[in-house]
């Protein structure tokens, strides 16, 4: 099983021309509504690839009882995840803005609401004990994620964390503490160099000196997605893999992250190496952009596999 404790959002999206600049009003015709949440994504992403297969994706998280969260409930229901460790709180559903320029680039404000009354106590141990890898975000209490990956890997459970975004931390002790009890940690090439100046290695704007700094430094593996230059995984030895991403024109680039990350724990939760699991993470990705909306362009398994096998 394949658990994800994080984020359960609903997008607001408006489409721009260009993302407003600070004090700027933009206009947009009009916005769309989408189900989103770093964690939420990620869940749907690897439910979807692994559809057809005894693999499970269950989702460990919170929602209000207005609308929005009765909606991303069902919403993830019909996507195959397992809901039954979600609580219902008294804070509103989580919901993020996002505005997406003629090129596909977005800019994102998130307002937490029930998001941030997740516990790592909603984690119970009837899922923690059956579950081969546990994936976590930053969109939630840094502390109850702490102390759930922490419970993982006393479990045996391998740990994906997506520091994303990048955890408000100034001291290098903190990101140490996070960073060991991380297996897997994923970060795009923004929030490699934000945590390599965190601790302290100079970088520039070297990704991969700061992937391999991470690494080295604190024994992940250190995987920095690239956009169209697809993704990179760098071990505690310092030995990369490298997985290509093929060329698209993005209609939204939203959610190709997320997508990433759960397709890269689901190849891993089927006994993938680093290096295909990647190239399957990267292709899906790619497809993710296709459609608006950080969900909707996900691929089912029958058309990542037909992209997979295009020449």
């Amino acid at each position: 099983m394949i658990v994800i404790f994080g984020s359960i959002n609903m997008d607001l999206v408006a489409r721009v021309q260009r993302i407003a600049r600070p004090g700027e009003t933009v206009l947009s015709r009009r916005a769309d509504s989408f189900f989103g949440g770093k964690g939420a994504n990620q869940a749907v992403a690897a439910a979807r690839v692994g559809h057809g297969l005894p693999l499970r994706v269950a989702m460990v998280g919170a929602i209000g009882t207005d609308p929005f969260g009765t909606a991303c409930l069902k919403n993830l229901e019909e996507n195959g995840v397992d809901v039954t460790a979600i609580r219902v709180t008294d804070e509103p559903t989580g919901c993020a803005f996002i505005t997406v320029d003629e090129t596909g680039e977005n800019a994102i404000t998130v307002a937490s609401g029930a998001n941030m009354a997740l516990r790592s106590d909603d984690l119970p141990e009837s899922l923690l004990s059956r579950a081969s890898v546990l994936v976590l975000q930053m969109e939630v209490p840094i502390a109850d994620s702490l102390e759930a990956a922490a419970r993982a890997r006393r479990a045996g459970v391998k740990v994906v964390w997506n520091f994303a975004p990048v955890p408000a931390v100034k001291e290098r002790s903190a990101i140490a503490e996070l960073l060991a009890v991380t297996d897997v940690l994923v970060v795009n090439e923004h929030e490699a160099l934000a945590i390599a100046d965190v601790i302290g290695e100079r970088s520039g704007e070297d990704y991969l000196k700061a992937g391999s700094d991470i690494a080295r430094s604190f024994g992940p593996t250190c995987i920095v997605t690239a956009g169209s230059r697809g993704a990179y995984a760098i071990t505690p030895d310092g030995a990369q893999i490298h997985a290509t991403a093929r060329p698209i024109l993005p209609v939204d680039t939203t959610g190709a992250g997320d997508t990433f990350v759960g397709v890269l724990a689901n190849g891993l939760a089927e006994g993938l190496e680093i290096g295909p699991a990647m190239e399957r993470a990267c292709a899906a990705a790619s497809l993710s952009c296709l459609t608006a909306g950080a969900q909707a362009g996900m691929p089912q398994r029958q058309a990542l596999e037909q992209h997979l096998n295009q020449a």
